[in-house]
């Protein structure tokens, strides 16, 4: 399987899916504009681990900040509050793996298929699809792009 989306303004392509990997995981490759951030969120169901490929990321976490550069990677384990930012002043760009598979799944249902070209398409992501979604696959939106991260209770 490779599809690509667009969700958000950020250019994703689903490298494997929970077909590919009977569920174990989902592998994506994301290509970020400077600047683009996603929510504050954590995720009950599955982890992430973030390998750089270009540019620079940030990881806001409740255990702290962590920027990351090109060959560097960080895991942000189940339950984690987080969020994570393209940081450099060139696109960034990364392979998300989360585990189990999920993740795909939501970026199959909110996104943009992309056409190939360089933009976003002329559409934009539903954002009630998006947390209905995100509630779907055990993903909880705490905060929007750059809001304080805090530990929340569980729900």
């Amino acid at each position: 399987m490779k599809e690509s989306f667009w969700l958000f303004g950020t250019h994703l392509t689903i490298l494997a899916g929970h077909a590919d990997t009977d569920g174990r995981y989902d592998l994506v490759e994301g290509d970020f504009a400077p600047g683009v951030e996603t929510p504050v969120h954590r995720h009950f169901t599955y982890a992430e681990q973030l390998y750089v490929l270009a540019g620079e990321f940030t990881v806001r976490t409740e255990a702290g900040t962590v920027v990351l550069t090109p060959g560097q990677s960080h895991f942000i384990p189940q339950g984690m509050v987080h969020s994570v930012a393209a940081t450099s002043a060139s696109p960034a760009r990364g392979l998300v793996v989360a585990s189990p598979s999920g993740f795909a799944h939501l970026i199959q249902t909110v996104g943009t298929v992309s056409d190939g070209r360089d933009t976003p398409a002329a559409s934009q992501s539903d954002m009630a699809a998006f947390m209905r979604v995100s509630a779907e696959i055990g993903e909880e939106i705490l905060g929007p792009p750059g809001a304080p991260i805090q530990v929340a209770a569980a729900s």
